[in-house]
């Protein structure tokens, strides 16, 4: 047995997951036997990549995002989800397909924006009706379809999704720096870097570090065991994500939004305001 020491920056962990979970024998079966809709998302901008083949926009794959604030991108900009039906990508996006998804072959892919010590994931809901994922978890957990979230271990929190839970909610908010959220735990297949590395030839794998500076803030280090004769493989596929790109998306205009609790649209009005003031001296 060897040891592998990784250390990934975000978009590498995203891309390294995106190829671990095209590995995972539900995705296997679906690919040749059933349904994967895939929600928008940074991670899943990776996973549709990785599972098509193609590349796309994925700056506009996303609805809700962390930047310096909680934001979301604007409808308008947001890219079409992905549906492939038996390996075959469909041009129609997922809102339909999701209540024509059924076990035992179909797949529900969705990212999340935080990941417990108990392995529970967390979706944040800026929607006053939950978003896409309130639409889908009915059908979804009702019918008894995969569900698999891939999230990087850099949205690890600690403490409980379904603690914190209580104490959300987009409408209980006084103050915000951006979108006000809930928080919604959700239960699947979750795949981090950890799942990805087992599915890719380590026995075993643990995270041991995280976080960073010049270029690699958010990033985590990772010990993993490998059996001699994959070791060297395996390296040759975390080299190959290395210098992945850093994920960008497009914003939404902080003048336009219509949210008044968020002191940081507050902030950009007062110095937009100082802005045409200096400029019209």
């Amino acid at each position: 047995m060897k040891k592998l020491q990784i250390t990934l920056t975000p978009a590498e962990s995203k891309r390294l997951i995106a190829i671990g979970l095209k590995k995972h024998p539900i995705i296997q079966n679906a690919l040749q036997n059933g349904r994967i809709a895939i929600a928008l998302g940074t991670t899943n901008a990776y996973v549709v990549e990785e599972l098509t083949g193609r590349t796309i926009d994925k700056q506009r794959y996303a609805s809700g995002i962390t930047t310096n604030k909680t934001c979301i991108v604007p409808r308008s900009e947001r890219a079409v989800e992905t549906l492939i039906v038996k390996g075959v990508v469909q041009e129609a996006g997922i809102k339909d397909a999701i209540n024509e998804l059924t076990p035992p072959h179909d797949v529900f892919i969705k990212g999340a924006n935080a990941i417990d010590p108990n392995g529970t994931a967390g979706v944040m809901l800026a929607s006053p009706v939950g978003g896409t994922i309130a639409a889908a978890l009915g059908v979804v957990m009702a019918r008894g379809v995969h569900m698999i979230i891939p999230v990087g271990l850099e949205k690890t929190i600690p403490v409980s999704i379904n603690e914190v839970a209580k104490h959300a909610g987009n409408m209980r908010i006084y103050k915000s720096i951006g979108a006000p959220i809930g928080i919604m735990p959700v239960h699947g297949h979750v795949i981090t870097e950890i799942e990805a590395l087992l599915h890719l030839g380590a026995v075993n794998a643990y995270p041991i570090g995280a976080g960073g500076v010049n270029g690699g803030e958010g990033s985590v280090t990772i010990i993993a065991d490998v059996e001699d004769r994959n070791a060297d493989k395996l390296m040759d596929v975390i080299m190959g994500v290395k210098g992945e790109p850093q994920t960008t998306t497009v914003e939404g205009d902080c003048i336009e939004c219509a949210r008044d609790i968020c002191v940081y649209n507050k902030l950009n009005e007062l110095k937009n305001k100082e802005e045409h003031k200096d400029a019209n001296k």
